[in-house]
């Protein structure tokens, strides 16, 4: 079943918005300071890339000061708008019966684009 879902998934969209955050990613490791975010943007971009099947956990141990600024920062640069635009999708697609599955997915992208840094795809 994950397999049909990411078929499907990637032929509604989920292909584009991998081209985004890897497009994003490379972008923001053009610069020192952005490779942090950039990497960030990667890990996105291949759980986009294929959600179903994957879940995203805390890194115990993980949690730090550096990686609480480096959300601070994150969220203040475009996480909120982006995990706000997973959070709108979500919505959008569980109107439907056929689309929860999809929202489902939006969602788990809305918690991880919002606070990617301690965190991990598995």
């Amino acid at each position: 079943m994950n397999l049909i879902g990411n078929i499907l998934w990637l032929i509604f969209g989920g292909f584009v918005s991998f081209i985004q955050y890897m497009i994003s990613g490379f972008l923001l490791c053009l610069t020192i300071i952005g490779i942090p975010f950039g990497l960030q943007c990667f890990k996105i971009a291949f759980f986009v890339l294929m959600p179903f099947g994957r879940q995203v956990r805390e890194v115990p141990g993980q949690t730090g000061c550096l990686a609480t600024l480096f959300n601070i920062i994150w969220i203040f640069i475009g996480g909120l708008w982006i995990a706000l635009g997973h959070f709108v999708f979500g919505l959008l697609l569980c109107i439907t019966i056929i689309g929860i599955p999809f929202g489902r997915q939006h969602f788990k992208l809305m918690s991880l684009s919002f606070t990617p840094f301690g965190k991990e795809v598995y």
